[in-house]
């Protein structure tokens, strides 16, 4: 769900600190929420102006993806989701669609295989663009009768930024971008979209304040509302932790839990 991936025990602190102590359990994040300044005073906002990462480097920054479905998209119940991208980051994001629940998943990708695990996490409904001889956004116009109430775009690519806008419902659809694209790409579309009142988000850690709102999610896996268990597909001792890199290069799985005591 977070892309961080490992939790940590609080050994020892040093002069100064006051909101730790030894045993405490904590979970490192890329970014941080300093309490002092504009950004981590309003509500509005996530990001921390004294912690705040380079975001010019092309890293993606879809760590926080259930929140880019739960605080950013926002779905009604039996709604009508789409999502771009079938890998973990696309399956935090119809967790969350499955959490509210959406009436409709629909989702999209090029890759077949990923379809069928998909299903644990709630989506309904799969499109593979290279099956059309048409934009992908038409083909889901048309499936969800004038187009999805949201749509959450979650591999980095312009295209499928542009389809993920250009496929909500005029009037109230919402479309949030969480892949970063390439550094010279250009979003592209035309003027009547926004016009016809679509509406186009982007999400930062899925809109969560690490200190204020990560114990809310931790929360939610504790009290069963979350099923993070889905997204382990693979267990490795450390010593076979070359066989773990293969699976992400291959793309094969979610998840690859690496055990360190095996």
């Amino acid at each position: 769900m977070f892309n961080f991936g490992k939790t940590r025990i609080v050994e020892s602190v040093g002069e100064g600190v006051t909101d730790l102590k030894p045993g405490d359990h904590v979970l490192p994040v890329f970014t941080g929420e300093c309490g002092d300044y504009r950004h981590c005073k309003s509500e509005e906002s996530n990001m921390c102006d004294l912690l705040r990462i380079n975001t010019d480097r092309g890293v993606m920054l879809n760590d926080g993806s259930l929140g880019a479905t739960l605080n950013v998209a926002k779905p009604p119940k039996g709604s009508t989701v789409a999502i771009f991208g079938l890998g973990a980051v696309g399956l935090a994001v119809a967790e969350g669609a499955r959490i509210v629940g959406a009436s409709r998943i629909i989702g999209v990708d090029l890759n077949p295989r990923r379809f069928e695990e998909a299903k644990k996490f709630g989506v309904t409904e799969f499109v593979n663009p290279k099956d059309y001889d048409k934009p992908v956004q038409e083909v889901i116009v048309e499936m969800a009768d004038g187009g999805v109430d949201r749509s959450i775009e979650c591999t980095g690519s312009i295209n499928a930024m542009i389809s993920a806008y250009e496929c909500v419902h005029d009037g109230w659809g919402v479309a949030v971008l969480v892949g970063v694209p390439n550094k010279d790409d250009a979003f592209k579309t035309h003027p009547m979209n926004v016009l016809n009142e679509r509406t186009l988000k982007g999400t930062f850690f899925g809109n969560y304040k690490p200190r204020s709102h990560l114990p809310r999610v931790v929360e939610k896996y504790m009290n069963k509302e979350l099923e993070l268990e889905k997204f382990i597909t693979y267990e490795v001792p450390f010593s076979e932790i070359n066989k773990a890199l293969d699976y992400m290069l291959r793309g094969d799985g979610l998840r690859c839990v690496i055990r360190m005591d095996a």
